[in-house]
């Protein structure tokens, strides 16, 4: 029955897909507000979640304020969906400049077309999958890593729309080898940075609060001497207007304290996420467990058997 399942579901994605093509941008707009209300105030979706990470990062909001940030935040997602379905037909090499508004590209054209590596890094804010494709449509193809979809039809659909203009997808296990490969060929690597990492990670203050990163981001750096970029994708305006730009940028050319190890490097993409996530905090995905876990959880080993005997036979001894 699991064929079944996958492809009942691909339908719905593509019949999802072929509607929202169907009508004009602003009407998505509309749409996504009023669904923004089912899944925030009615299904409720991830709701203690939401609030939590909401007040602890913006202590001073009252509960109005926080439930009005939430209801934006569902309304920035739904319609990001709405945008990734509308851009093959919407955005293309001739008219990309009436939706698209590129800042300090000057600076991002001069390292894409360094014969180096470049990392970009972003993180769930905006809409990071149209950056992806807009960058594949100037003509500068990337490799993000990303975790297969458990229906193959999906995975499928999916990469088509990624691949369309240069986006390769890397699988999260097992490709190193791959990533080495890009690397030592002088290709760009995409990577969301806000990505938890488990117990294991690289712990830094994220919005305020340790969070838990993915030690390969600043390594890629650190080892191949590939600069790197903090970039977003910030709407600005009605859908599909978007503001692409470079926030921050670690050259190993011009050594800083940032680039000192994987710890500094971390901590200083990080605070560069922060900037973008607070010009405005409602295209930030709150819905996201990014602080999950705790700093201290790696120290902390279960006694093993060969541990508890000797202390067991000092208290029989006693």
């Amino acid at each position: 029955m699991r064929w079944l399942t996958d492809w009942l579901s691909y339908l719905l994605v593509r019949f999802f897909v072929c509607l929202v093509q169907a009508v004009r941008p602003e009407t998505c707009t509309v749409i996504a507000r009023w669904v923004a209300v089912l899944a925030c105030d009615v299904i409720g979706i991830r709701r203690r979640t939401v609030d939590e990470n909401i007040r602890l990062v913006f202590p001073d909001l009252t509960p109005q304020q926080r439930h009005r940030l939430a209801l934006r935040m569902w309304e920035h997602l739904l319609l990001m969906v709405c945008e990734i379905a509308q851009a093959p037909r919407k955005i293309h090499e001739t008219n990309w400049r009436h939706y698209i508004d590129l800042h300090r590209h000057r600076d991002a054209v001069r390292y894409l077309l360094d014969q180096r590596p470049v990392v970009l890094v972003s993180g769930h804010y905006g809409n990071f999958e149209l950056t992806s494709y807009v960058i594949g449509l100037l003509g500068f193809p990337s490799f993000s890593i990303a975790r297969r979809l458990d229906n193959p039809l999906l995975e499928r659909y999916v990469h088509r729309f990624r691949s369309a203009n240069g986006q390769f997808i890397l699988p999260t296990d097992g490709s190193s080898g791959q990533v080495d490969e890009v690397l030592r060929s002088g290709g760009t690597i995409a990577l969301l940075g806000d990505q938890r990492a488990g117990p294991k990670g690289c712990w830094v203050d994220f919005l305020g609060r340790p969070a838990s990163c993915h030690k390969a981001v600043a390594l890629f750096t650190l080892i191949s001497g590939a600069p790197l970029l903090v970039c977003y994708g910030r709407r600005i305006g009605g859908p599909l207007n978007v503001k692409i730009g470079v926030e921050a940028i670690a050259d190993p050319r011009h050594p800083g304290d940032h680039l000192n190890g994987v710890k500094e490097l971390t901590r200083w993409y990080n605070t560069a996420l922060e900037r973008i996530i607070l010009a405005d905090p409602s295209q930030y995905w709150w819905l996201h467990r990014r602080w999950k876990g705790d700093p201290n959880e790696r120290h902390r080993r279960p006694r093993s058997d060969n541990q508890e005997k000797p202390e067991r036979s000092k208290r029989q001894a006693a």
